[in-house]
């Protein structure tokens, strides 16, 4: 992965943002630039909308109203009162917001889409989403109310209010009134909005594209994790190394299986208590003998994932679309969310079998039935002192709740709109309970990176197998063990829980691991 953190800029037309670029500019605060073939497109595209409208030409949200109201024709000197009003009625979310990088993707997409220059709004839109990401005005949009069908229209139309001086922004950490906040960024506002305009803004799908594709590079992070986390557990148990052979991967073939493979050769190479471990049993149980083809087919359900987020990320989603080239309108059903709702659930599926095998590593751990040696619950003076009992109560606990959360949402419809919406995604649901599942997972891979520093320190102590780690493995125990303690006794372990779920949130152990094994995939 390309690290988007060293992206300070990104040129937008429409056609080239990656996953990367997107966070780039959502998460890290890359400015944003238009492509000047972007405004030629642009105007192009004003100009036959203008048209259209000034001929009464039959056009969907341009001279008519919209959803059922299709059959309503709207006057050339009401088509601005109707773009306004779409937004005005449409602002329909509660909740609470998305956080300030989810509400950066969603303006983020939205100009990328205008920019192909087929949705007939007038460039001043695009160049104020713009300014507003440049200079950090974020609007106030509730999570709850898209059905992910005729795009996210009640996210998007909180988005809108703000270019109008309405609705609320955040803007310097305060929160303010839409006017208020994009006055003090120094952004005009306008005063409304004109013909096509209203579903330029409101229809696609950008609120849960933009959330997925957040929670998806965070999932392709934890995956990277997992890998390195379990490498740790494999070494506190002693695992058979056999199993990560090439040979016994390449001759079936998948391309996830054979990369974790590698990775696990590579993060145990050079592992003293491995190397002295084999050979003390035929095969280990499947949580560990198995991490190639479960966190395999993870990585490989993750790259179709990305595969369409990089598709949608450059994808034109609102309705009706203006061909210039021959002066087309033609209505059809871009917005829709199912391209984006499948992968969603199955990114939260996926997400989820990373906390389910990682606490299944965690009780094999704390269990001395199962752990090769270990004492019970990894302690000391056991009876006395529980241990790390609890911890995989707790991570049993969050593995569970995933397991619900995974229903996936894209099985589910309900009409609107008079039935002329008969049939929608809940594709926004999709990205936003694989959110939830996500931070779950993340938590978990952290409870598994505290047992398997306790239980290496325990194998230490109960000898046979040495005491030395791989090097990336000793470099990773040394960063925990710079903010937890070996616990020797029972003591209070939130504070220790946050401590490693803060480092596994963060980019340090990504970070270690490109610096020290380069080859990691």
């Amino acid at each position: 992965m390309h690290d988007p953190r060293a992206i300070t800029s990104v040129l937008l037309d429409g056609q080239s943002l990656t996953l990367e670029s997107f966070v780039a500019v959502a998460r890290y605060h890359a400015q944003v630039r238009l492509a000047p073939e972007a405004m030629e497109a642009l105007v192009r595209s004003r100009a036959l909308a203008e048209k259209i409208a000034g001929d009464g030409r039959v056009a969907y949200g341009i001279t008519t109203g919209f959803g059922d109201f299709a059959t309503v024709a709207v006057s050339e000197d009401m088509s601005s009162q109707l773009s306004t009003n779409l937004i005005l009625s449409h602002c329909t979310g509660t909740g609470d917001p998305y956080s300030e990088e989810e509400a950066r993707g969603m303006m983020l997409l939205r100009a990328n889409a205008l920019c192909r220059g087929i949705s007939g709004v007038r460039p001043v839109l695009v160049e104020m989403l713009v300014e507003m990401l440049n200079k950090n005005v974020v609007p106030y949009i509730p999570q709850t109310g898209s059905l992910g069908a005729s795009g996210d229209l009640a996210p998007l139309s909180h988005m809108g209010l703000v270019l109008l001086g309405r609705g609320q922004a955040w803007y310097k950490g305060e929160l303010l009134s839409g006017r208020e906040a994009m006055e003090r960024a120094g952004i005009p506002v306008l005063d409304t909005l004109v013909s096509k305009e209203g579903l330029g803004i409101t229809n696609g799908t950008c609120a849960m594209t933009s959330v997925g594709a957040l929670h998806l590079y965070d999932t392709i992070l934890s995956a990277r994790m997992a890998d390195l986390i379990a490498s740790l557990t494999l070494t506190a148990l002693t695992g058979q190394l056999d199993a990560f052979q090439e040979r016994m991967h390449t001759v079936r073939g998948h391309k996830g299986q054979i990369r974790v493979a590698k990775n696990m050769r590579l993060l145990t190479e050079g592992c003293e208590i491995l190397q002295k471990a084999q050979g003390l049993r035929v095969q280990d149980a499947y949580a560990l003998r198995c991490i190639p083809q479960v966190h395999g087919a993870i990585r490989d359900a993750l790259a179709f994932v990305r595969e369409k987020v990089e598709i949608e990320l450059n994808a034109v989603t609102d309705n009706p679309l203006l061909f210039p080239e021959d002066e087309a309108v033609i209505s059809g059903g871009n917005f829709h969310g199912e391209p984006m709702a499948l992968p969603f659930d199955f990114l939260g599926i996926a997400c989820s079998e990373i906390a389910s095998i990682s606490e299944r590593r965690i009780e094999r751990m704390v269990n001395a039935a199962l752990s090769n040696g270990l004492t019970r619950f990894l302690t000391t003076e056991g009876g006395v002192n529980s241990g790390f009992m609890i911890v995989q109560y707790t991570a049993a606990s969050m593995a569970s709740e995933n397991k619900v959360l995974a229903h996936p949402a894209s099985v589910d419809t309900i009409p609107s709109s008079a039935n002329q919406e008969d049939f929608v995604s809940m594709g926004t649901t999709a990205a936003r309970k694989a959110g939830t599942i996500l931070e779950n997972t993340r938590s978990v891979l952290a409870y598994e990176l505290l047992t398997a520093c306790q239980a290496i320190d325990i194998r230490r102590r109960v000898g046979g197998c040495g005491t030395g780690l791989s090097p990336i493995g000793e470099a990773v125990y040394a960063l925990v063990r710079e903010k937890v303690d070996f616990m020797e006794v029972d003591r209070e372990l939130w504070p220790d829980i946050r401590a490693v779920e803060a480092l596994v949130r963060s980019e340090a152990l990504n970070d270690l691991l490109e610096r020290m094994v380069p080859d990691f995939e």
